[in-house]
């Protein structure tokens, strides 16, 4: 709060809370989308969203660890875009978890057991920067939550 407004207007949500807010939801309710019907259809609807043979047998044999960042990810993510549009501290804390998600998912992704990526492929360039691309969406979620926070926005 600075020192010309009064605490009626710290407290007051700016119009680009409920931009950011519904714009998160929004995409991160895809994300939502994507981990149930990958979930719940497996190779058909990998296969139905362009995913190679190659790809399928990657995601199935995923590590059982790698569930945690990647339901962390996606869930913090959503949950995370409820509170900000409740304005609710605990957004911060949901983003934050979203981001740890997102990066140890890109991390394995990148770094442990990259993808086998066919670069003839539709897919091809979507894979290679659709990670770092959730990663720079998540951080900014979490820097805007939390920015929100410290103005006084969210309670």
């Amino acid at each position: 709060m600075t020192e010309d407004m009064t605490p009626a207007e710290a407290g007051k949500a700016p119009w680009h809370l409920w931009l950011v807010g519904v714009l998160s939801l929004l995409w991160n309710g895809f994300g939502a989308f994507d981990f149930v019907m990958t979930t719940a259809r497996g190779e058909a609807y990998m296969r139905e969203v362009g995913f190679s043979q190659a790809m399928i047998d990657y995601y199935l044999a995923m590590p059982a660890w790698m569930w945690a960042p990647w339901i962390l990810g996606v869930w913090g993510a959503v949950i995370g875009s409820i509170l900000l549009l409740a304005r609710r501290r605990w957004a911060v804390w949901a983003f934050a978890a979203s981001l740890l998600g997102a990066v140890v998912s890109l991390i394995y992704g990148k770094v442990i057991s990259p993808p086998p990526i066919d670069p003839a492929s539709d897919m091809a360039t979507m894979m290679t920067w659709m990670p770092w691309l959730i990663v720079l969406i998540a951080a900014f979620l979490a820097w805007y939550a939390w920015s929100m926070g410290k103005k006084g926005v969210l309670r």
